[in-house]
């Protein structure tokens, strides 16, 4: 069973193999009489060599009755989808100058099918795994790791990433969840020790196992021919789905808020900041969310100044 990012991903990968296959079917209509071999010597006759070249992986050249069978993928739920985009990323192969040249596409993580989806660098950065990793830190010259934390039902959780910090360095992001500091387990750990026993750590090889982001989700959007996903927010936090959007299409939730944009942290920023950040980011969009109950619970005894100061808002690296 594919699995996939976004709805329309789905869709105009279940539209794309439809036309495959009705193009297979039409290549192998049987011989009409009229057109039968003349005599039994024909038949025996070897068959033809094979065309010098292979076909393209998608039909970019269609019979003049097909378009009547499918939606135009030009038109298809108000994207802007052509035939090489679409055969760019379909079955993880795109013809290149030559036809019988094929360059493999990388696949996406947990082996998602994202014919239009594929080519988001956003989509990838914003991959949110709820795997467990370890990471090695260690101390700037003043001592400090870069990260403030919050205990939440017992588990110990990343609130502030500060920019150009060894904690940024490392890859740790708003709501990691710390689950041991050089093999101790913390779970149990209230903000105030978790901060003591990181203080008290040595300046270097600080081994920090951490659950990525457990109350995280992604999703991912397409921007319709007006350039827009579909949802309004106010301070971060969704407020209004629009109708028959991408965002209504892909079940943004009211009530969420922006944790980030493509990978991109915007805790902090301001909504003009982040709605230059969205049309800015191209016509796939991948937002991170989190409830806002969660979220307001977590940041409520953080100082706002600190979060729009000292939050590392910097694009990660592939």
């Amino acid at each position: 069973m594919s699995v996939y990012p976004s709805l329309e991903d789905m869709k105009v990968d279940q539209l794309t193999r439809a036309q495959l296959a009705y193009m297979a079917a039409e290549q192998r209509q049987p011989v009409p009489s009229s057109v039968a071999l003349k005599n039994e010597s024909e038949s025996l006759a070897p068959p033809p060599p094979p065309p010098p070249s292979a076909p393209l992986p998608y039909p970019v050249n269609p019979p003049q009755n097909f378009s009547a069978l499918y939606p135009s993928l030009n038109d298809y739920m108000g994207l802007d989808l052509t035939p090489q985009l679409v055969a760019a990323n379909i079955t993880n192969a795109v013809a290149v100058s030559q036809p019988t040249q094929i360059a493999p596409v990388p696949p996406l993580n947990h082996g998602l099918v994202a014919p239009i989806s594929g080519v988001s660098a956003g989509l990838r950065r914003a991959e949110v795994s709820h795997g467990i990793r370890e990471v090695n830190l260690c101390k700037d010259r003043n001592g400090k790791i870069g990260l403030k934390v919050k205990d939440v039902n017992k588990g110990v959780f990343i609130i502030l990433v500060q920019r150009n910090s060894p904690a940024a360095m490392a890859g740790l992001r708003f709501g990691d969840q710390i689950l041991q500091v050089n093999n101790v387990n913390v779970a149990g750990y209230d903000s105030d020790k978790m901060h003591d026993v990181l203080r008290k750590c040595p300046n270097n090889n600080i081994i920090v196992a951490v659950r990525d982001r457990p109350f995280e989700r992604t999703i991912t959007m397409h921007k319709g021919s007006g350039g827009h996903i579909g949802f309004l927010f106010k301070n971060g936090k969704i407020f209004s789905i629009v109708k028959d959007s991408s965002a209504a299409r892909n079940g943004v939730l009211t009530d969420h808020h922006l944790l980030e944009v493509n990978g991109q942290n915007v805790i902090g920023l301001k909504d003009k900041n982040i709605t230059e950040i969205v049309s800015q980011g191209g016509d796939v969009i991948t937002i991170t969310i989190m409830p806002s109950f969660i979220y307001e619970h977590m940041m409520k005894h953080i100082a706002t100044f600190l979060v729009k100061e000292q939050m590392d808002h910097s694009i990660k690296d592939l």
